[in-house]
């Protein structure tokens, strides 16, 4: 049976970085292009409940095995698994050179790029000690986030397929596009499927199981300006690029992803971009709390009206656009999704992670929509970055999770 950082490998050579700016779903052919591959593996295994439909969506069940005691699993909930294919915008994508560094030993790894892995810029490395780490050269992303989570669940989708002995109910399995972009549950098509509960397996440290998340949403402003020659600017000319400074100084400082930390909040400054005419800045909202979330976006609208007082109307403009939503009201009544993996997980000889999720998943919306999702880690660390590792040992230690669920809903009994 292949391990999961085969695949891994893999899978990380494909190009699928989504791409806000554009209208089309999948918002990059790549994404389809990998997940035609992806397809053609599920089947490879003798799966053949797949579909991959037009907008880059694959849907597949493995049926329901009562195993060698021919256990009547009929009346067990179907259990779903979800990862993502495309990758982040943050770093180019394309041109990967993934090497792997044996037995990690604790000290400072240099990148071909200059980029440095140093534990104490990033205690979880120390976490590593022991391991196998893939890394880049730090040029490019690794895209651990999320190709180990897809890795993962075709790894143990195999081992149930090389494994009819062992009983299990119907195992859902979903790999959707644009997740990165916040548009994966868009189109997102819940009767095709089919589970009654799930987990998305997305980013983060082996161990970690987030069951409480960000409400997010994202604010693009746009600030016209108004071009003058600067020898002859006085009392005519509007900067929209200092207006846009001036935008983004009004709003709190201490509340920037840099400054916050656990149930903290923050406003992001993501991307900008500006000439003569025009400035464009996209942030991203982040907020656990519902009422302060709402607060943040007014806050966004307010400054917007003040500059808009200051310098004339229609200077300043804004598109809000909530994204995804705390899982944890949705979560509440099905705490069994957690129990079963802490329980697992601390069979495995670990100690689970649970924490507040400062990001957001497919199982975020997902829950949403009745499928209650929490999200576990993939066994890989600074996702959307150049300095991503995964963990070749800590992937099978996911895929063995993953596993010990499956057998343990089994036996659910509600």
């Amino acid at each position: 049976m292949k391990r999961a950082y085969e695949r891994l490998l893999d899978y990380v050579m494909w190009d699928t970085q989504s791409d806000r700016n554009t209208k089309n779903v999948p918002s990059t052919p790549g994404q389809l292009l990998f997940s035609h591959h992806l397809v053609e593996e599920v089947k490879a295994l003798g799966i053949q409940d797949v579909t991959l439909d037009a907008l880059g969506y694959i849907y597949g069940l493995l049926p329901a095995n009562g195993g060698k005691d021919h256990l009547d699993v009929t009346h067990v909930p179907t259990i779903g698994f979800l990862a993502h294919v495309d990758t982040a915008e943050a770093h180019p994508s394309v041109k990967k050179k993934p090497k792997i560094i044996h037995n990690y030993d604790g000290s400072v790894i240099t990148l071909e790029s200059g980029a440095k892995l140093d534990p104490d810029f990033d205690d979880r490395l120390l976490k590593l000690i022991g391991d196998d780490l893939i890394v880049t050269d730090g040029y490019t992303l690794l895209g651990g986030d999320d190709k180990a989570g897809i890795a993962e669940i075709m790894t143990a989708l195999e081992f149930f397929m090389e494994h009819p002995e062992i009983p299990h109910g119907n195992i859902a399995f979903s790999f959707t596009p644009d997740e990165e972009i916040g548009e994966s549950q868009t189109n997102f098509n819940v009767e095709a499927f089919r589970a009654d509960f799930a987990y998305t397996v997305d980013g983060g440290q082996f161990g970690e199981l987030d069951q409480e998340n960000f409400n997010a949403a994202s604010a693009n402003i746009t600030i016209k300006g108004i071009t003058v020659h600067a020898g002859s600017a006085k009392n005519k000319m509007r900067n929209p690029a200092v207006v846009a400074m001036e935008f983004d100084q009004m709003l709190p400082a201490w509340e920037r992803p840099e400054h916050t930390e656990g149930y903290e909040g923050y406003y992001h400054l993501e991307k900008m971009d500006a000439n003569g005419e025009v400035a464009h800045m996209h942030y991203n909202i982040r907020e656990f709390d519902t009422e302060q979330f709402q607060r943040r976006k007014e806050t966004v609208c307010r400054i917007a009206e003040m500059l808009n007082d200051r310098y004339g109307a229609g200077t300043v403009t804004v598109e809000i656009k909530n994204g995804y939503r705390n899982m944890a009201e949705k979560l509440r009544p099905h705490l069994h999704l957690i129990e079963y993996a802490k329980e697992a997980i601390a069979e495995m000889g670990y100690e689970p992670i649970v924490n507040p999720s400062r990001g957001g998943t497919d199982g975020c919306e997902l829950s949403y929509k009745g499928v209650p999702c929490p999200n576990m880690g993939t066994g890989n660390i600074a996702a959307h970055s150049v300095r991503e590792v995964a963990s070749v040992q800590k992937m099978d230690l996911c895929v063995e999770l993953i596993i010990k669920l499956i057998k343990r809903y089994a036996f659910f009994e509600g």
